[in-house]
């Protein structure tokens, strides 16, 4: 399963992005990490914000509650989920996950 690791400020964990993708989508676990398959291209930061509303929708949070705390330029990133607990993010990717 996902590690998903709660600090004062949110709920973080670790995504593998598959850019250039044909459709949005969670593909599975990588480790302890989500995989997910983007449509976007790695320019100009496309990539990142097509993660950040992907994962809000999925997650069926408001946008600005998504960040990514680190992995900017990489296909590794660490995503922090602001106002929600482990426990409701595992609940909510847990049907998601093949």
């Amino acid at each position: 399963m996902i590690a998903l690791h709660e600090t004062p400020a949110g709920v973080t964990f670790a995504v593998r992005v598959q850019p250039r993708a044909r459709r949005n989508s969670v593909i599975g676990e990588l480790g302890d990490a989500l995989k997910i398959a983007l449509t976007s291209p790695p320019v100009d930061g496309r990539a990142n914000e097509a993660c950040i509303e992907f994962l809000a929708e999925l997650l069926a949070i408001p946008r600005s509650s998504v960040s990514i705390v680190s992995g900017q330029s990489s296909r590794n990133k660490v995503i922090r989920i602001a106002g929600c607990t482990a426990a409701c993010i595992r609940d909510r990717l847990q049907p998601l996950i093949r």
